[in-house]
């Protein structure tokens, strides 16, 4: 029978490997060495300034290893603090320079010359310690007899009682003579904490350690404190992540990543740190419903948790009609997941069918379709799968719910009874490529023209009392109901970026939320790249216009440039536009709609707050409304509604639904994690301050 989720006992006692340390009685520091040598431990602490390495005027003593020993020292029998004893070992390093004289003429040195070279060595050896927040350095006096002095030999140690540290801290100690005649000698040594010594309850600091019990009452949990009556305490609940900071322990608020501290409230008392939800599986579910996946750029994304965890990601293809998402594993593989660091895929081009699914322990924990904001609903295409082979063999297969049906096929499935048809668009270059490389290739293929084709009759009659209805309808909606049907819109931008074609993307997704019926140019990349941008653009306005429709002109710094660049010189530059760039084929109808002055009441015109400011919108497009977003959406959306539609009570509503779903794409583009925000600073009227006011 699986143990209740909150029903867990944090075991605080001592820990199975510990350490019996050695006593020190009394609060002063000492200091002893190996026989023969004499050494004396200064009064009082020195500033800690190792100096520059000086050369050696002779023989010198110098440190050569470092060894530290744990001990404790005791005001009384339980009232203790863990010290670290440090022994500095010491050599005899360098040798006597021969005279000029004797190198000279070949004599003996002189008698005033020889007395040093029996004499005995001394050197002032220092101990610099550090440990957050205690830094502190002390002076040791060693002397060498003459009888101990060889050259290059050890000579013995010097120890020094001792430096107190917090229990599972960490100490640096370095240890150099003064001069410093050598590189110091350094050494890292990481305390135990309270649950490492057996002696505990003799340090008043670990004395909390057993006072910390959970209990559950149903879906709240209880932290027994037991303490005495006279003894305060302090307790934290911190994530790991970030720091200690206190929260409120709600079942919905644990992660396998929070942790609970608690220590005595006494001077430098050293806190207890818990990490009991680590293995917790409600712990983990709430973890995966807090996180995020977020789409970056066409191929970079990163996922938001509030825990580091082990994962892994892969793409899949999901169809329209409720079919599950179906992994593109093989050709592609599962990639390691960590937390808010931006992940790659090779992708050549976005589909809104393709998604990206996460898994932790071997479970599906997250699956988002991250392209489908920018690019649009679900689409009816089939993925062809192209494998590649030696000698430039290769197959291909069409992945279906059922699996990946090979092409040519004799099999029922609906790709194996288009499969000619569909190798036909492959070899037209109607199918759009999304991977490569040498193994092979995915291809997404249209279906809706030989869906329209199988089913033309149907369609047909389908059409016809459409027709009819519609007739009917109309003869007897008034006014108000057919404002009620959305007014059609089409939006205009220029491509400056890819971030800024995301932007528009989501702006065109949340205005179809409302009753309006948005064109644009994202959505419709086929018909764009089959008619060319000047006819796309001039059937789409005219449809716009003769329905009563708006043409929304989205302005941005590219847009800006590329009007004043009409204005100047009546032509835009040959060759300095992209085959999607309908913005700039699309100046050639709209100025004249502008010079002409059909296009108040036609035209609108928008840019995004602190990407343009109004101001730098030439003045000739300045004489429609130009709204800034998102600061002006319910004046914005009002200009969009039918010209003698009542104002709708309900347009600040719509307008705070819009800029919610807006927010995630502006974030992205302005704050994007670890880069600059793309666009910024590019044209006139940019800036950070750009858009502030109208």
């Amino acid at each position: 029978m699986p143990v209740p989720w909150f029903l867990l006992s944090l075991a605080l006692g001592r820990s199975p490997v510990v350490l019996s340390l050695e006593r020190l009685v009394g609060p002063q520091d000492a200091t002893h060495c190996s026989p023969g040598l004499s050494c004396r431990l200064w009064d009082s602490d020195i500033l800690c300034l190792p100096g520059d390495i000086v050369p050696a005027p002779g023989p010198v003593l110098a440190p050569t290893h470092l060894q530290t020993e744990l001990v404790l020292r005791c005001q009384k029998e339980t009232d203790c603090d863990l010290c670290l004893r440090v022994a500095v070992h010491l050599a005899v390093h360098g040798h006597w320079e021969e005279p000029e004289d004797e190198e000279k003429f070949g004599g003996a040195a002189d008698s005033g010359v020889e007395e040093p070279r029996n004499a005995s060595l001394q050197a002032q050896v220092v101990l610099s310690f550090q440990a957050y927040p205690t830094a502190r350095c002390v002076l040791l006096e060693v002397q060498v007899p003459a009888a101990l002095v060889q050259f290059g030999q050890s000579v013995g140690s010097v120890v020094y009682d001792c430096f107190e540290a917090a229990l599972g801290s960490e100490v640096r100690i370095w240890s150099y003579t003064q001069p410093r005649y050598e590189k110091e000698l350094n050494h890292t040594q990481q305390l135990p904490d309270c649950r490492g010594l057996e002696v505990w309850n003799s340090i008043p600091s670990c004395w909390a350690l057993p006072w910390l019990n959970v209990s559950a009452d149903g879906d709240n949990v209880h932290l027994v404190l037991n303490v005495s009556e006279e003894q305060h305490f302090g307790l934290s609940l911190y994530w790991n992540q970030t720091g200690p900071q206190i929260i409120t322990l709600n079942h919905t608020d644990l992660v396998p990543c929070l942790c609970i501290q608690v220590w005595p409230l006494e001077p430098d008392s050293v806190r207890t740190n818990i990490c009991p939800f680590r293995e917790d599986p409600r712990a983990h579910q709430n973890l995966w419903q807090a996180a995020r996946l977020q789409l970056l750029t066409l191929q970079s994304w990163l996922l938001d948790a509030p825990c580091s965890l082990p994962a892994e990601a892969a793409l899949c293809w999901r169809a329209p009609g409720g079919d599950p998402c179906q992994p593109l594993v093989p050709p592609l593989s599962w990639e390691n997941v960590t937390v808010d660091k931006v992940l790659e895929f090779p992708l050549l081009k976005g589909h809104p069918n393709l998604c990206v699914q996460v898994n932790s322990s071997e479970k599906l924990q997250l699956q988002e379709c991250l392209w489908a904001d920018s690019l649009g609903p679900l689409k009816d295409d089939v993925l062809l799968l192209e494998t590649r082979g030696p000698q430039d063999n290769r197959s291909l297969c069409a992945l279906e719910p059922s699996g990946c049906t090979s092409l040519p096929s004799k099999a029922s499935t609906r790709a194996a009874r288009l499969g000619e048809y569909l190798l036909q668009d492959l070899q037209s270059g109607q199918c759009l490529q999304l991977w490569d490389d040498d193994l092979g290739a995915l291809w997404a293929c249209p279906m809706d023209k030989y869906i329209h084709k199988r089913w033309a009759l149907v369609w047909l009659a389908c059409l016809l009392f459409a027709a009819a209805l519609s007739l009917i309808l109309l003869l007897k909606k008034d006014h108000a109901k057919a404002a009620a049907r959305g007014r059609a819109a089409l939006l205009l931008y220029s491509a400056d970026d890819s971030g800024f074609e995301r932007l528009v993307g989501a702006l065109a997704s949340a205005l179809c939320q409302l009753p309006l019926r948005v064109a644009v140019d994202l959505w419709s990349r086929r018909e764009l790249s089959a008619q060319g941008p000047v006819a796309w653009f001039h059937a789409q306005r005219r449809q716009t216009l003769q329905e009563g429709g708006v043409v929304v002109l989205l302005f941005s710094p590219g847009a800006v440039a590329l009007c004043s660049e009409w204005l100047q010189d009546g032509v835009s530059g040959p060759g300095a536009h992209g085959p999607h760039d309908a913005f700039r084929a699309s100046l050639s109808c709209v100025l004249p709609d502008f010079l002409q002055g059909r296009a108040p009441g036609s035209y609108v015109g928008a840019c995004f707050d602190r990407l343009l400011h109004p101001d730098a919108v030439p003045a000739l497009f300045r004489t429609v409304p130009v709204f800034t977003l998102p600061s002006q959406l319910p004046d914005f959306l009002g200009a969009l509604q039918q010209p003698r539609a009542p104002r709708s009570g309900r347009l600040q509503e719509r307008a705070e639904q819009v800029s919610r779903a807006l927010q995630p794409a502006l974030d992205s583009y302005f704050h994007p994690p670890g880069t600059p925000a793309p666009g910024r600073g590019v044209g006139p009227g940019a800036g950070p301050g750009a858009g502030d006011g109208t």
